[in-house]
This record gives C-alpha cells, structure tokens and sequence, in this order.
C-alpha cells in the first residue's frame, strides 16, 4: 500500500519555522498541522508564538486551539488527531505540513509509536498518586531524580518541570522492569508515512541571541497580562502552567522575582530548551534535511527544490 506523502518541517523555537512554513504551503497548496504542545491551548497566544491571522496568510492551520488551558492532552491524543487531519488535507487533495518542534510530537506522528498512555494495562493509577504525592512534599526534582537513576537517558530528555512525563517514564519502568528510554529505542522501525523531514539550523550564538529578542517582544506585546490569566484560571501545577514563558512570570507576579529576573529567566530556559530540540532532532531523526535559513537565505531556493523533488517521485 502506497504511503500517503507528508513535509515535516522542524527545528528549535525562535529559528523561522513559521514563517518558511507559510511560504511552503502557499507553493505546494498546503495545508499546516502544528507539531507544537503548547499551542494546543486556547487563550495562551503570545507565550507561545502562535501564528496570527495576518500572518497566516490565508494558510488553513490546523491543531492550533483545541483545548482549553485545564484540560490535559498526551503525545497519544496528538498522534490521532494528527493522523486523522492528514488525512482529510490528502483527501482534499492538498498537501499536509506538520510544523514544530516537539519532538516526542513529531517522532509520535512519525512512526506508529505504542505510546501506552492511552492503555489502561500500561496504567498503575496507585503508583501515580505516590509520585505526585513525592512531588508535592520534595519537589520535583526529588521525583526526576528518580528517573535520573533508573533512565538518564529519559531523564536528560524530559525537564524536571514535565512532571506528568517524569511520571510516566517512571511508571513505565514500574511496570515494565524495562527503562522508558529502551522502550522508544526502534533502531529499524519504518514510517507511518513517506515523509520529507526538513530541518531549520542556525550558529548557536545568532540563534541565542534571536530568542532573547524573541522574549522581550513577547513581553512588550503583552506577556504578563497573558501569564496573569492563566495563573488565575488554573491550578499551579496544570499542564498548561508548564510552559516556558508563563511559570518563570508567576514568582514575579506574586511580588517575588524582578520583572528583569523573571524575563531572563525566560530567555535562559528558552536557550537551554532550544538545545534540547537540537539535540533530540539529531539523535532521533539522522535523516533529517538540514538548512540555515538565517545565515543562508540564498539556499531556500535550493530546499523548494527538494521539495519539488519529492512530490513528483
């Protein structure tokens, strides 16, 4: 059975996936799939770098806002409802184009990973409650450390803060005796789909310095007003919460942190998260396309080729 034909388009936050996504889904009659786990969220717009009407250029844009911020949503729920809007973009004839840079997302929708969260045998609700108890009296970082032990691997991958993800990892390993790590490890595994993986680079530095400016944008076009609503709307350790922009803003917002403190903050865990999307991209995913739009423009003409490319074969 033929293979239905997707883009991917990937790479670390701040890097110029969305405005390249754009142009490709107006040159191949595109349709764009978010691959992102925070815009997800109805109401969270400007800590998330969501694409605006103006800028989406009449580009339908799809898994964008499905959600509301106290509702939880797993890789598992991504991947079906993923697989399900590629679907209908083929059957209209269009091209689907999956852009972002979660990467659990991506390699999710990638392969038909067994994901197990949405399987109730591969579920120990009692073990759950024991580790989100732990979190609640040490921290976080007493249950990641857990993890650190039994899977460092899992545990470089996933942040102390995901505690929903450190959880599961831990979980799985209850359960299994196998580590969490191993279980994703499909060194043959094939491709749901024939996909074109491309990927967006830069030199570190340029990159760094386009996030610290990314940040303070967000903060001039109205950020706190944004974290402020969501503190009030959910409870402090939601899904929703987790996101790098909104919890570094809380301690600031209840009178504890600077302004300047917080926001460098931001910037520090959006460089530090930028690094772990690299690293998770070129580990997992050796085959990708890689380019340098930001030092390179020239070679975009060189990529719409290799997309060309692609879709004739």
């Amino acid at each position: 059975m033929k293979k239905t034909k997707i883009i991917m388009l990937v790479g670390p936050t701040a890097v110029g996936k969305t405005d390249l996504s754009i142009k490709m889904a107006k040159k191949f009659n595109g349709e764009i799939i978010s691959g992102d786990s925070m815009q997800i969220y109805r109401g969270l717009d400007i800590g998330t770098a969501k694409v605006s009407e103006k800028e989406a250029e009449g580009v339908p844009h799809h898994l964008i806002d499905i959600v509301t911020i106290d509702e939880s949503y797993s890789v598992s729920d991504f991947q079906k409802m993923a697989r399900e809007t590629i679907a209908g973009i083929t059957e209209k004839g269009k091209i689907p184009l999956v852009v972002g840079g979660t990467g659990l997302y991506i390699e999710a929708l990638l392969y038909d990973l067994h994901l197990g969260g949405n399987q109730e045998k591969e579920a120990d609700p009692l073990f759950r409650q024991e580790m989100e108890e732990q979190a609640s009296k040490l921290g976080n970082h007493a249950v990641w450390s857990q993890l650190n032990e039994i899977d460092p691997t899992a545990a470089k991958a996933i942040h102390e803060n995901n505690l929903k993800r450190v959880i599961r990892a831990l979980e799985v390993f209850h359960l299994t005796g196998i580590p969490f790590s191993k279980q994703q490890e499909q060194p043959k595994r094939e491709a749901y789909y024939d996909a074109l993986v491309i990927g967006l680079t830069t030199d570190r530095d340029i990159l760094y310095q386009r996030i610290n400016q990314r940040v303070d944008l967000m903060i001039r076009a109205g950020l706190l007003k944004e974290a402020q609503w969501l503190k009030e709307q959910v409870a402090s350790n939601g899904q929703a919460t987790l996101g790098i922009g909104y919890k570094e803003l809380f301690p600031y917002l209840d009178g504890e942190l600077s302004l300047e403190a917080a926001t460098n903050q931001i910037k520090q865990n959006s460089r530090r998260y930028a690094k772990r999307q690299l690293t998770w991209f070129r580990n997992r995913m050796e085959f990708i396309r890689w380019y340098d739009l930001v030092q390179h423009p020239e070679t975009e003409e060189q990529l719409f080729e290799e997309v060309t490319t692609f879709l004739q074969k």
